[in-house]
C-alpha cells in the first residue's frame, strides 16, 4: 500500500517525562482506519487501560487528521481532537474547524498524542521535528481569546492554535477546545481532559510539502469542486445565513428545542432566526480551505463581535425562554472564551429553569431572565457556586444530585443538541446510537425524516439512519473534511471520493469508505462496551434510549401537540438497527461481526469480559 497522501507517522509526547518522539505507523492500519476519528479511536483501544480514569495521566489526547486534509479541496481544514470523556466515560471527540489542521498537516504527521501531565501549565509548541513543552504561567487563567492573541504574537499569525480557557481548566466536563476565537470542538469533555494534563495549548507551524500521488490531478478536481459549490442552488442563500436559517426551519416543524426539550415551537423565534441574523451581521469567518463559509457575526449586546450558528443559538436562546439574539450571542461569546460547550451549557441552564420551578432547586429561576441566566452561566464555567460546579460535572450527577430525571435532556451522559424529537423517532434513535452520546453530527437524519413521513418507526428509517451514520460519523470524520458542503450545498460525494485518490494513489470506491465507516463505528461501540464493564457497569439496550421526556410529556402547544414518542416502537426501530449492523440485543457488536470487519483482537478482548453473541 501507498503512504501517500499520509505522512505514516505520529507525534507522541509524555507530558509526565517531558519527552517527544516520533512514531511510525502501520500501513495496514491506514488503510483500516483512514484517519482522524478512526485512527484516534484504534489507538485509544491499544494504548489505554480498559476503565481509566480519564481525568487521569493515563488518558491520551490526540490530535489526528486525514489524507486530504489541509490539502486543496472544499473544506478540509478540520481537525479531530479525541479522548476518553470525563462526561460519559466511553468514546469522546470532537472537529473543529482550525489553522491547525493545515500546520500538523505540514509539520509533517498524521496525529499527535498526549499522554502524562506536565508538572506545571504548559503549552507544547511543534514546528516540523522541534517539540517545546514550554511554561505556560503567563496564560493560565486567560479567555481563550486572550490566550490564542497572545500565542499568535509569539509565534505567527500563520501558526495553528488549539488551547483550552478556564473552564477546562478547572475541569468543567463539558469544557472544549477553542481555535480561531470561535470555533469549538470536543463536546465530551475534551477540553477537560486537555487541563488535566495542565496544558493551556498546543500551537502548531509546518513548513514541508505534503507527500501526494497526483498533485495536477489534484488540485484541478479541487478547483472544479469549489466552483460546483458555487453554483449549487442553495449556495447564495447558505451565504447569507449559513446553518442559521435552521432556526427557521425547526419553528415550522415543531423540532425546535423549547424550554428544556418540552416544547417544539417559540413564540419569540423571530427574534433569533437568520432573518435577524442578517440584519445584525457584520462580518463573515470560515475555516481553511472553505468557500462556502459558515460563520456569521454579529455584536452581541455589550457591543463585542460573537460568531453564531444554529446549535449555539438554539440551545441558547429558544430552549431557555430567551428571544433577544444579541443577548444570546453575549452567552455565546463568553461561552467560547470561557471554553466551554455552548450545547452542552443550555442544557445545563434549561434542566436548572426546569428544575427550579418543579421545585427540585431552591434557587428561583425564569424562562428568558437574563441577569440571572448570565450569572448562572458563568457559575457553571468557572465552578463558582455549589449549583455551578453540581451542573459542571453533567447532567447524570446533577440530576442525582437534584432529582428531576425527566430534565435531564441526555443520551449516555452527552447533553442532545438542537433538535426536539417528541416527533422524530428517527432522529431520536441517531442521537440515541451517536458514536459519542447524543450529537447531530453523526446522523443529521431529521430534514429526511420531516419530508418522508415522521412519525413512522420502520425498518426504512432504521437504514437511513445508520447511511447517514456511515458518511457524516464514518467517511467525513475520518478523511477529515466538513460535511456542510455535501449536506447544506448539495455537493456531490464523489468529489471528496476523488480527492481522496489523487492524495493517496489508491482506487477506492464510496463502499471501500464504507466498510471503512463501519469498522470505526463498530469499534467505537466495542470500547464503549469495554469501559463500562471495566468500570463496573453492565451495558445493555438502554443505553441507546433518547431523553424519558420525549416518551412521557407530549407537547402542549403548536401544529403537533400532543405528540411524544412510543416507547414500544421505538425499541424495535432500535433493534431494526441493530440487526444492520450485526449487533445482538444489547446493542453489542456480534462475535462474527467482529471477525468480519478484521476485528478479531477486539473480539477476544471482549470475550474475556462479557459473553459474546456470534
Amino acid at each position: 500500500m501507498t503512504t501517500k497522501g499520509w505522512w505514516g507517522k505520529l507525534l507522541w509526547i509524555d507530558l509526565s517525562r517531558r519527552e517527544a518522539k516520533q512514531v511510525e505507523i502501520d500501513k495496514n492500519l491506514l488503510s483500516s482506519y483512514v484517519g482522524g476519528r478512526g485512527l484516534a479511536v484504534r489507538l485509544l483501544w491499544d494504548y489505554t487501560r480498559p476503565g481509566i480514569d480519564p481525568l487521569s495521566p493515563e488518558n491520551l489526547l490526540i490530535v489526528a487528521i486525514g489524507p486530504i486534509t489541509g490539502l486543496p479541496g472544499p473544506s478540509t481544514g478540520k481537525v479531530v481532537v479525541a479522548a476518553k470523556s470525563p462526561l460519559t466515560h466511553g468514546y469522546g471527540d470532537g472537529n473543529l474547524g482550525s489553522r491547525t489542521a493545515v500546520m500538523l498537516k505540514k509539520a509533517g504527521f498524521d496525529a499527535v498524542v498526549f499522554s502524562g501531565k506536565s508538572e506545571k501549565p504548559s503549552y507544547v509548541y511543534i514546528e516540523n521535528d522541534k517539540v517545546e513543552i514550554n511554561n505556560a504561567d503567563d496564560l493560565w487563567g486567560l479567555d481563550t481569546f486572550t490566550a490564542e492573541k497572545r500565542l499568535l504574537e509569539r509565534h505567527g499569525k500563520d501558526a495553528g492554535v488549539l488551547l483550552i480557557g478556564p473552564s477546562g481548566e478547572r475541569k468543567v466536563k463539558m469544557a472544549t477546545i477553542i481555535s480561531q476565537m470561535g470555533r469549538s470542538g470536543g463536546r465530551p469533555g475534551i477540553g477537560a481532559v486537555m487541563g488535566s494534563k495542565n496544558l493551556k495549548a498546543i500551537v502548531i507551524r509546518g513548513t514541508r510539502d505534503p507527500p501526494v500521488d497526483d498533485l495536477k490531478s489534484l488540485r484541478e478536481t479541487a478547483a472544479k469542486a469549489y466552483i460546483e459549490a458555487k453554483n449549487k442552488p442553495a449556495y447564495p442563500f447558505w451565504m447569507r445565513q449559513g446553518t442559521m436559517a435552521t432556526i427557521q426551519w425547526s419553528q415550522e416543524n415543531s423540532v425546535l428545542p423549547t424550554y428544556n426539550f418540552s416544547e417544539g415551537v417559540f413564540d419569540e423565534s423571530s427574534g433569533i432566526d437568520g432573518f435577524t441574523m442578517e440584519k445584525m451581521k457584520v462580518s463573515q469567518r470560515g475555516c481553511p480551505n472553505c468557500n462556502s463559509i459558515c460563520g456569521n457575526v454579529v455584536l452581541d449586546a455589550s457591543g463585542e463581535e460573537s460568531e453564531l450558528d444554529y446549535e449555539n443559538v438554539a440551545m441558547l436562546g429558544s430552549n431557555i425562554g430567551l428571544g433577544d439574539l444579541k443577548k444570546v450571542a453575549q452567552l455565546n461569546r463568553l461561552a467560547d472564551m470561557w471554553g466551554i460547550d455552548t450545547i452542552g451549557l443550555g442544557s445545563a441552564i434549561g434542566f436548572a429553569i426546569e428544575a427550579s420551578q418543579k421545585g427540585f432547586i431552591n434557587e428561583k429561576m425564569e424562562w428568558g431572565d437574563f441577569p440571572k441566566i448570565l450569572e448562572l452561566a458563568e457559575d457553571i464555567a468557572l465552578r463558582r457556586t455549589k449549583l455551578g460546579d453540581d451542573l459542571a460535572e453533567g447532567l447524570v450527577h446533577a440530576s442525582s444530585v437534584y432529582g428531576c430525571e425527566e430534565c435531564a435532556i441526555h443520551v449516555k451522559g452527552l447533553s442532545v443538541s438542537a433538535y426536539d424529537c417528541h416527533a422524530a423517532p428517527g432522529m431520536a434513535l441517531s442521537y440515541g446510537v451517536s458514536s459519542v452520546g447524543a450529537h447531530h453530527k453523526d446522523a443529521w437524519v431529521i430534514s429526511w425524516e420531516v419530508s418522508h413521513g415522521r412519525f413512522t418507526y420502520s425498518p426504512e428509517k432504521a437504514k437511513k439512519v445508520l447511511e447517514l451514520q456511515k458518511i457524516r460519523g464514518g467517511f467525513f470524520e475520518n478523511i477529515v473534511a466538513c460535511r456542510l458542503p455535501w449536506v447544506e450545498l448539495g455537493l456531490e460525494l464523489d468529489w471528496y471520493v476523488k480527492l481522496f485518490n489523487f492524495a493517496t494513489g489508491l482506487r477506492w470506491r464510496l463502499d471501500d469508505h464504507m466498510v471503512v465507516a463501519e469498522r470505526t463505528l463498530t469499534l467505537i461501540r466495542s470500547y464503549w462496551v469495554r469501559e463500562y464493564h471495566a468500570e463496573g457497569r453492565t451495558w445493555n439496550r438502554k443505553m441507546d434510549y433518547p431523553p424519558v421526556k420525549w416518551f412521557t410529556r407530549p407537547y402542549t402547544r403548536g401544529p403537533l401537540k400532543g405528540a411524544r414518542l412510543d416507547p414500544q416502537k421505538y425499541d424495535e426501530l432500535l433493534g431494526y438497527y441493530y440487526e444492520l449492523l450485526g449487533w445482538d440485543h444489547r446493542g453489542i457488536p456480534r462475535a462474527s461481526t467482529l471477525r468480519r470487519l478484521g476485528l478479531g483482537d477486539v473480539e477476544s478482548t471482549l470475550g474475556k469480559m462479557i459473553e459474546l453473541t456470534n
